[in-house]
């Protein structure tokens, strides 16, 4: 949102009566009246709730939460952030409805197996299903961040069959897989599905039916992520930095013509004949990095992001790591609440980065091609070089 239209909303809720210096009882009153208000914007009431240190105001942004989507629910999350932040949390009463109608009981009979995510964000499904005479169904999906879902194949297995297939996978992939809930195993197919592009659609096209050979219900639109559940006490915790050490991690990049213009400004402030120092030099490039942050890590970005980190934090809980899965559930978490990512270090530390993997290329090409013009600071360094070498008489 625009910061004019941010505070013309903040006025407007000003002039409806609000006094933001009012006790938190009179205010939270006040917020109430005004919620249904003629020209009162529900996301100036958020934000406002958002600076009462209240557990009530806690309580009416996660019933705000409920009902809100789009630009209202990420302003409804960052208050809930801010408060959160203070050590002020909804109760479980308060925070329930919030969570999606499309999320019904797991099916009996339903299990599943997850594969971790490797370094281009791919990874293996299997939706499993017991059937009565025995044997098990399995649906199995291969899928990919940037491609949606890529094959799948549904096929009938011995329980002995099964576990052949999978150690042989395992052993040929060298990773493990680990089982986990069946309802998200849905879900990550469901939605890898419609992220599919139109033209690699017809190899998977038949995904609905063989579905419905092992789930009977219709295939949901969300799910609130079991990671946070299982991690709840460690996503009020800062991630760590050591996260960024972990593959999937590591090797995820924002497309080159995304960050190359961060990448072209801070070039621009270290060769610039203006700055006169190091310490000015660090002041702008942070200025630049913490707008990386905030812009890269915003709209789709930031959902692609949160997902990855999501699945990578339920791998890592499942299979031992817990220390890393709840680093990567807390990082996650703060994309899902709408913090202010910019000022987060390890965001900041993960954009520094990538802009540092941007100039070793360039510097990497430069060496393999040699350059025939000069930038204006090696240029003044030159004549700088030249003027000061004694002349020969």
């Amino acid at each position: 949102m625009i910061q004019t239209d941010i505070e013309h909303e903040d006025a407007s809720l000003r002039a409806a009566g609000f006094d933001p210096a009012a006790p938190a009882a009179e205010a939270l009153a006040r917020l109430r009246e005004l919620h249904a208000a003629p020209g009162v914007s529900p996301a100036a009431i958020a934000r406002a709730l958002g600076a009462i240190a209240s557990a009530e105001a806690a309580a009416m942004l996660a019933a705000m939460e409920a009902g809100a989507t789009g630009a209202l629910r990420r302003e409804v999350r960052r208050a809930l952030f801010r408060l959160r932040q203070r050590g002020i949390a909804p109760t479980a009463a308060a925070t329930a409805p919030a969570r999606p109608a499309a999320e019904p009981p797991a099916a009996s009979g339903l299990s599943a197996l997850f594969s971790p995510v490797d370094a281009d964000g791919a990874r293996i499904v299997w939706l499993l299903k017991e059937r009565r005479g025995g044997g098990i169904a399995r649906l199995w999906g291969l899928l990919a961040d940037s491609e949606g879902l890529i094959n799948v194949a549904l096929s009938e297995l011995s329980r002995r069959e099964l576990r052949t297939e999978r150690a042989e996978m395992e052993r040929r992939a060298g990773v493990k897989m680990v089982e986990g809930d069946a309802r998200l195993a849905d879900y990550v197919l469901c939605e890898a599905f419609r992220r599919t592009p139109p033209e690699k659609r017809p190899q998977v096209g038949n995904f609905l039916t063989l579905r419905m050979e092992i789930v009977g219900s219709p295939p949901p639109a969300d799910i609130v992520h079991p990671i946070y559940a299982e991690m709840a006490s460690a996503l009020e915790h800062e991630p760590a930095m050591d996260l960024l050490k972990e593959p999937g991690i590591a090797v995820w990049k924002f497309p080159a013509t995304a960050i190359k213009a961060y990448a072209d400004e801070i070039k621009s402030i270290q060769e610039s004949v203006l700055v006169l120092n190091r310490v000015q030099q660090e002041a702008r490039i942070n200025i630049v990095v913490e707008r990386a942050v905030g812009e890269l890590l915003s709209g789709e970005r930031a959902t692609a992001m949160r997902r990855r980190l999501e699945d990578i934090a339920y791998y890592m809980a499942r299979s031992g790591r817990r220390e890393v899965a709840g680093w990567a559930a807390a990082a996650a978490a703060r994309l899902r609440d709408g913090a202010d990512t910019s000022r987060i270090p390890f965001f900041q530390a993960l954009i520094r980065a990538q802009l540092g993997a941007v100039f070793a290329e360039e510097q990497e090409r430069e060496r393999e091609e040699p350059r025939l013009i000069m930038t204006p600071a090696e240029a003044m360094r030159a004549q700088q070089q030249q003027q000061a070498r004694p002349r020969r008489r």
